[in-house]
C-alpha cells in the first residue's frame, strides 16, 4: 500500500504545478484510506505536505514571473492567521464531521473544476480594498486551517477578483498563500495530535517530484482536459468519502 500511496503522491504534487490548486484535496484520503491514518492526524499531516509541496512549486512559478509577492504575502498572512485559528478549533470538533466537512470541500472543489476558471471580467487589474483582501484570506484560510483542504480553487478567483491579477500571475501567487496557510494550520493541529513525520516525509517528497512533472507537463498538454478528469476523480472521491462519514 505504501508504493500506491506513494504514487498517487505524485497525482498530488502535478495538481499543484499543474493547475495551481486540487493538490490538497488528494492528500487526506490518501493518507486515510491507503496507509491508514486516523482522521486528525491525517488532516495535519496533509497541510503539512500540501505547505512543503507549494514551496517546491512556488518556485518554480517565481523563475517564470508568476507570483506578486505583496498581493501573496498580504492574503497569505491573513490566511496563516484563520488557518491556524481553525487547525485549533478542530480539536474540539469530532473526526467524523471533520471528515463531513472534507468530503462537502471534495465536491464543491469538483463542481469549481468543472465550471473551470472564467475571465475575472471587469475587475480584473483592478486591488479592491485591502480589507476585503485580508477578510477573503482569512476565511479561505479558516477552511484550509479546519479540513486540511479548499487551496487554490478558492484562492485563485480571490486572488484574480479582489487581487486585480491575470489569471496565470494568481495562479503562481496562490502557491505562496497555500504554502503559508498549509503551515499555519498545521501548527494549529500539531498542538494536539500526533504526526508521523517519516511517512510526512516519503509523501511529501513524491509529491514535490509530481510538482516538476507538473509544470514540465503544462505547455505539453491541454489543462482543460486535465482538469476535467481530474474533476472526476475528485468528484467520485468526495462521495465516497461522504457515504463512508453516513
Amino acid at each position: 500500500m505504501l508504493v500506491l500511496a506513494l504514487f498517487l503522491s505524485l497525482l498530488i504534487g502535478a495538481a499543484l504545478g499543474l493547475l495551481g490548486g486540487g493538490g490538497s484535496i488528494l492528500t487526506t484520503p490518501i493518507l486515510i484510506y491507503a496507509l491508514d491514518v486516523e482522521p486528525k492526524p491525517a488532516i495535519a499531516m496533509s497541510l503539512l505536505v500540501v505547505g512543503i509541496t507549494s514551496v517546491a512549486a512556488v518556485i518554480q512559478h517565481a523563475r517564470a514571473g508568476n507570483v506578486v509577492w505583496r498581493t501573496g504575502l498580504l492574503f497569505g498572512g491573513a490566511g496563516m492567521v484563520g488557518a491556524y485559528l481553525g487547525g485549533f478549533v478542530a480539536a474540539w470538533i469530532p473526526a467524523n464531521v471533520l471528515m463531513g466537512l472534507f468530503a462537502l470541500m471534495m465536491l464543491a472543489t469538483a463542481v469549481a473544476m468543472f465550471r473551470g476558471r472564467k475571465d475575472p471580467g471587469p475587475s480584473a487589474g483592478h486591488s479592491h480594498p485591502l480589507w476585503k483582501i485580508l477578510g477573503e484570506g482569512l476565511a479561505v484560510g479558516m477552511i484550509t486551517g479546519l479540513v486540511g483542504a479548499g487551496g487554490g480553487f478558492l484562492v485563485v478567483p480571490a486572488l484574480a477578483l479582489l487581487g486585480g491579477l491575470p489569471m496565470q500571475k494568481a495562479v503562481g501567487t496562490s502557491l505562496l498563500v497555500i504554502a503559508l496557510k498549509s503551515f499555519a494550520g498545521f501548527a494549529g493541529h500539531a498542538a494536539h495530535v500526533t504526526v508521523d513525520y517519516e511517512l510526512t516525509a516519503l509523501v511529501a517528497g513524491s509529491a514535490v517530484i509530481g510538482s516538476f512533472a507538473g509544470m514540465w507537463m503544462a505547455s505539453r498538454v491541454s489543462p482543460d482536459g486535465l482538469r476535467r478528469g481530474f474533476a472526476v476523480f475528485v468528484l467520485v472521491m468526495g462521495c465516497f468519502v461522504l457515504f463512508q462519514q453516513i
